[in-house]
C-alpha cells in the first residue's frame, strides 16, 4: 500500500512540531495510523505524564509499524530538539518525558513503547515496590489468579496495592512506598513475598528465571524492580497487533477483564468514566511503610 509523504505542522506548548506521514499505518490490524496514535497521546497526556515525569525513559521504535523491525533506544538522538528535557546517567543521555510536546515529538519518530525507571533522576530510591506477573500460557486467567494470591498477602502485610495490565499478557502490581528505601531493601521484601507465594502455590507459581524451566507456571518477577530496569508506563501503548495499552485496573473488576479490552480506541472513554485508577500512587497518604517487614527479615 502506498503511503503519502505529506506532512503538516502542529504547535504544542509553544513548540512547533513537524508531523510526517500522518497516514502511515502503525497498527494495521487495529486500523491505527500515526495520526490516530498522535490524537490518542494528546488526549491521554494528562494521564500519562504524571507517571513519566523526571524518570529515565527507554523507548522502542517501530519505523514501519508493529509488523516490521524495531529497536530499543536509551540515548536521546543528537538531532532531538534542544527543548526536550534530559538527564545524564553514566554514558547515557536519557530523554525525560515531562511534557506533551516531547511525547508527540517522540511518537512522530515511531516510538510505540514507553518504558520508565522505578525512580526519578533526582533520587536513587524507588517510588513504588512493583511485582511483574508473567504467565507462561496464553490464558490470562493465570495472571488474574496470581494477582489475587498476591493481593491477599499484601493486604495481610498492610500494603496498599494497585494493579495494571502490562498491555501484553501479564499484570503488574504496584505498592506506593514511603521515600528513602534502597533497592536492596525493596528487593528483600519482594523476594520474601514471592518465595512465600511459590511455597504456598507450588503447582501454579514459580520464581524460575529460565522460561524453558517454568512449564505452565506463572513467573513472579521481583527481580525486574531494580535500578536501571524499567516497566511500561501507565496508559502507554504496546507493540501488539490490537494496539493495546498498559491499563490501570481496580481490584473489583480484575476477574472480568482481558488485556484486549484496553486499546487506543477504548482507553479515552474508560478514563472519562472511571478517572485515573492509579491516582492513589501520587497521593502521600497511600504510601506504605516497609519497616515492619524489614524488621522481620533482618
Amino acid at each position: 500500500m502506498a503511503i503519502a509523504t505529506k506532512e503538516y505542522r502542529l504547535e504544542i506548548e509553544g513548540k512547533e512540531l513537524v508531523i510526517t506521514n500522518p497516514d502511515k499505518p502503525l497498527w494495521p490490524k487495529a486500523s491505527v495510523t500515526k495520526l490516530i496514535y498522535l490524537q490518542y497521546l494528546i488526549q491521554m497526556a494528562p494521564y500519562i505524564l504524571p507517571y513519566t515525569t523526571d524518570r529515565f525513559l527507554t523507548v522502542i521504535r517501530y519505523p514501519h509499524g508493529v509488523e516490521d523491525k524495531s529497536f530499543y533506544q536509551k540515548n536521546l538522538p543528537d538531532y532531538a530538539p534542544e527543548w526536550i528535557p534530559r538527564a545524564v546517567d553514566g554514558s547515557i543521555t536519557y530523554a525525560l518525558l515531562n511534557d506533551t510536546a516531547t511525547l508527540i515529538w517522540m511518537a512522530n519518530q515511531a516510538v510505540l513503547e514507553w518504558h520508565i525507571a522505578f525512580h526519578t533522576y533526582q533520587e536513587e530510591w524507588p517510588t513504588e515496590l512493583v511485582f511483574d506477573l508473567d504467565p507462561s500460557t496464553p490464558d490470562f486467567r493465570d495472571a488474574i489468579e496470581a494477582s489475587l494470591y498476591l493481593k491477599e498477602i499484601l493486604d495481610e502485610l498492610q500494603l496498599n496495592s494497585y494493579p495494571k495490565t502490562s498491555g501484553a499478557s501479564g499484570i503488574q502490581v504496584y505498592i506506593p512506598i514511603q521515600p528513602g528505601y534502597a533497592f536492596e531493601q525493596t528487593r528483600k521484601v519482594g523476594e520474601f513475598i514471592c518465595n512465600y507465594l511459590t511455597q504456598k502455590y507450588p503447582k501454579t507459581l514459580t520464581i524460575e528465571r529460565l522460561t524453558k524451566n517454568r512449564g505452565t507456571k506463572l513467573y513472579l518477577d521481583y527481580l525486574q524492580h531494580w535500578r536501571g530496569k524499567t516497566l511500561p508506563a501507565p496508559y502507554t501503548t504496546r507493540a501488539k497487533e490490537l494496539a493495546t495499552v498498559s491499563a490501570p485496573l481496580s481490584w473489583s473488576e480484575i476477574e472480568s477483564v482481558h488485556p484486549s479490552d484496553f486499546t487506543i480506541h477504548t482507553m479515552p472513554e474508560r478514563v472519562k468514566q472511571k478517572g485515573d485508577l492509579f491516582l492513589p500512587l501520587q497521593q502521600q497518604e497511600n504510601r506504605s511503610t516497609l519497616d515492619h517487614i524489614l524488621d522481620i527479615l533482618s
